[in-house]
């Protein structure tokens, strides 16, 4: 199932960079059924808070009724950020599944905290699980296809 919902985060993160986003995008899944997906919107918003996992967040919350996600996953195609690993962690998200890793989304010139996601769970013990490269060649592809594109905006 992993890959039938990351496939779902890359469909987004392709519609995002349609409207002239940034190449991310993230899914949240509960009891195998989808809560909420949200592509960056930092251009959009005009808001560098704006990720595509905090956008998934609040709508996943809203839908919900609650801030504790408790039971459900996100489906992120990119390794999240500090910021972003921080809003899963109070979130009481189960699992963080991603495709690409963070130094994928430095390496295309975000300014990312090279900070893995191992290493924040590790120090702020955090009972998160973690599930790293799901899709990731497919979720490269979507920096690609990004990158190829016209206007090219990084953070």
């Amino acid at each position: 199932m992993d890959e039938h919902f990351m496939r779902q985060a890359i469909a987004v993160a392709r519609e995002g960079i349609a409207k002239g986003q940034s190449p991310f995008g993230a899914c949240i899944v509960k009891g195998g059924a989808v809560v909420a997906c949200a592509h960056n919107g930092v251009w959009e918003e005009t808001d560098p808070t704006a990720h595509a996992e905090v956008r998934a967040i609040r709508a996943a919350c809203r839908e919900l009724g609650t801030i504790n996600l408790s039971g459900c996953v996100i489906y992120s195609t990119c390794e999240p950020c500090a910021m972003c690993f921080s809003a899963c962690h109070w979130a009481k998200l189960d699992r963080i599944v991603y495709g690409a890793g963070i130094s994928d989304a430095a390496a295309r010139g975000f300014s990312e905290l090279l900070i893995s996601d191992q290493d924040l769970k590790e120090r702020a013990g955090s009972p998160v699980l973690l599930t790293p490269d799901v899709l990731r060649d497919e979720c490269l592809e979507v920096f690609q296809k990004w990158a190829a594109g016209g206007e090219k905006r990084v953070y």
